[in-house]
C-alpha cells in the first residue's frame, strides 16, 4: 500500500531547505561578509517588547472572560447529565428521548463555544503579531542600515549561528525606545499640567 504524499507540505519543506542550503553555501563562498550578518529571535521579541507584554495581558483577560462562559455551560451540562442518570429509571421512553436530545444540544453548544474561543484567541494573537512585526520591520531596517549589515535573518531559519550575532536584545531595546520619542507639544502640555497641579496644591 503506497503512502500518500502531501505535495504542498513537501514543496514548502524543499523551499525552506533550499534557502538554508543557499545561505550556508553563501557563507562558505564569501566568509569576508560573516561579521556583517545578524539574526533575531522574532518570536521572543514580539512578546518581550512593551506592546507585546500589554497585548499578552489583554489576551489573558479575554481568555478569562470567555473561559467563564465556558465553565458555566460545562456546569449546566454536568447537572443535566447527573439528573438524567438519577432519574433514568423513573422516566418514560418519551421523556428519556427528550432529555437525551436536550443533553446533545447543550453538548453541541459547549463544543461550539470552545471552538469559537480558540478561534477568536488565535485570530487576535495573529493580529497582534502582524502589527508588532510590521513595526519591527522598520526598526530592523534602521538597525541594518546603521550597522552596515549584509543581512539580518530570523533565528528559526538558521541551522546554527554564534550567539554574538544575535541582535534580539537590541531590537527589543530600540522598539521600546520608539515610544519614548514624544513631540515638544506633548512635553509642553505635560509641563503645563504639572504647574497647574502645583498651583492648586498651594
Amino acid at each position: 500500500m503506497m503512502t500518500r504524499v502531501n505535495y504542498p507540505s513537501m514543496k514548502r519543506l524543499l523551499s525552506a531547505l533550499s534557502i538554508i542550503i543557499f545561505s550556508v553555501l553563501s557563507l562558505q563562498a564569501a566568509p569576508v561578509y560573516a561579521d556583517n550578518l545578524a539574526y533575531v529571535d522574532l518570536q521572543r521579541a514580539v512578546f518581550e517588547v512593551n506592546d507585546g507584554k500589554a497585548a499578552k495581558a489583554r489576551l489573558e483577560k479575554m481568555k478569562g472572560q470567555r473561559q467563564s462562559a465556558l465553565d458555566t455551560k460545562q456546569k449546566d451540562l454536568k447537572k443535566l447529565q447527573e439528573s438524567l442518570e438519577k432519574q433514568a429509571d423513573f422516566m418514560s421512553d418519551d421523556v428519556k428521548a427528550k432529555k437525551a436530545e436536550e443533553f446533545r444540544t447543550k453538548l453541541g453548544e459547549l463544543q461550539q463555544t470552545y471552538a469559537t474561543l480558540q478561534r477568536e484567541l488565535a485570530e487576535e494573537e495573529m493580529k497582534i503579531q502582524q502589527k508588532i512585526l510590521g513595526q519591527m520591520g522598520e526598526v530592523l531596517k534602521a538597525m541594518g542600515e546603521e550597522g552596515s549589515y549584509t543581512m539580518i535573518v530570523r533565528k528559526d531559519a538558521l541551522l546554527w549561528a554564534p550567539p554574538h550575532l544575535d541582535v534580539t536584545n537590541e531590537l527589543i531595546r530600540r522598539y521600546n525606545g520608539k515610544d519614548q520619542v514624544k513631540s515638544p507639544r506633548v512635553k509642553a502640555s505635560k509641563k503645563k499640567k504639572k504647574k497647574a497641579r502645583r498651583k492648586a496644591k498651594k
